[in-house]
């Protein structure tokens, strides 16, 4: 049995997100004795308590790093934890190995469609432009195994109400996904 620790990232997930939190839910369905780390509500105030953080990556086996886009990074709470807990002498330089063969799975979801991410479009970038080349660096750095990436498009805060059954279901096929990743390892 693989400990599967997913981290939510979002800042305001319990009002601000139908999506990211269908996603953790099913997520917490689909997959035995997952343990949720939601951080907006451990840490409103940004204050991470590292100890307690690195205690549950040192447990798990695979990490989910689940969050909405903003602005093409991670949520700054999410931010903020990593910076926090992925420090020298925990998870790199000297002794610094303690997330090594850890394996990463990002999921994440943005309000534009998925095409406003594609070279053709007017941002001119690809998602694996934008969010994966941080993390895939972090991973080397940490030797973690980064093991795959689950995206949806199109989920915007402001259409959720307008297309709440689709955006359920969508969220539901997203947490499948990662699912299936997470199963697979």
């Amino acid at each position: 049995m693989k400990n599967v620790l997913i981290v939510s990232g979002h800042t305001d997930l319990a009002h601000d997100s139908v999506v990211n939190k269908t996603i953790i839910e099913t997520l917490q369905e689909l997959v035995d004795g997952v343990q949720v780390d939601i951080l907006d509500a451990l840490y409103p105030d940004f204050k991470i308590d590292v100890p307690t953080e690195q205690a549950k990556l040192v447990a798990a086996d695979v990490i989910v790093l689940q969050f909405p886009v903003f602005w093409y990074h991670m949520p700054s709470l999410m931010e903020r934890w990593m910076e926090r807990c992925f420090v020298r002498g925990f998870s790199h330089g000297s002794g610094g190995d303690k997330l090594k063969r850890k394996k990463v799975v990002l999921s994440f979801t943005t309000g534009a469609p998925e095409e406003a991410y594609r070279h053709s479009s007017p941002l001119g970038l690809e998602i694996e432009d934008i969010i994966i080349p941080a993390v895939k660096a972090t991973c080397r750095l940490t030797q973690m195994d980064f093991v795959g990436y689950v995206f949806t498009g199109g989920v915007s805060y402001g259409d959720r109400k307008e297309h709440s059954p689709q955006i359920i279901q969508k969220a539901r096929r997203h947490a499948q996904r990662v699912a299936e990743i997470i199963c697979g390892l």
